[in-house]
């Protein structure tokens, strides 16, 4: 008899196996295809001159695609709140560049061949930056200039790396 009360609780040799999971939605996620592509994180590694312009990955020239900036602003992750005005270029194929302003940006953070830039789209054209050296450790700046506004001189302001 007490074999009987197994069967009829559901219990025992697989009985009701795949019945009682769901109504047949799953809550799984949706498969990363059917997601919105949001670019927020991105780098470069600098393989060439370091103050000729940058390629930006296609991906984030495709996710800007119908406001493409006609300049955006580097801030440095840690050198204070000081913009680094940078014109873009877009040539036509889907690719993007900072072009004008970029080569003040790489002399002040002293980018060199080899090195690692990482960028965080913050919205509204502003990109934050952040610099790693060849040994691929992250520098670390700060800024003793109060100026924050850099179109209004020509010289450039180094942020400077603690050694």
């Amino acid at each position: 008899m007490a074999s009987t009360s197994r069967t009829r609780t559901g219990r025992g040799r697989g009985r009701g196996r795949g019945r009682g999971r769901g109504s047949g939605s799953s809550s799984l996620p949706p498969p990363p295809s059917t997601l919105p592509l949001i670019i927020e994180e991105f780098f470069i590694v600098v393989y060439e001159d370091p103050l000729v312009k940058k390629e930006l990955p296609k991906k984030f020239a495709d996710y800007l695609d119908g406001k493409e900036p006609a300049k955006v602003y580097l801030r440095a992750a840690d050198c204070g709140p000081r913009l680094w005005t940078v014109e873009v270029l877009f040539d036509g194929q889907g690719r993007m560049y900072l072009d004008k302003g970029w080569e003040k940006f790489a002399i002040a953070h002293g980018v060199d061949f080899g090195w690692f830039v990482h960028f965080k789209y913050e919205g509204d054209d502003v990109l934050t930056v952040k610099v790693f050296d060849g040994t691929m450790c992250r520098r670390y700046y700060y800024s003793d200039d109060e100026d924050t506004d850099d179109e209004s001189d020509d010289d450039v302001k180094p942020c400077i790396h603690p050694l």
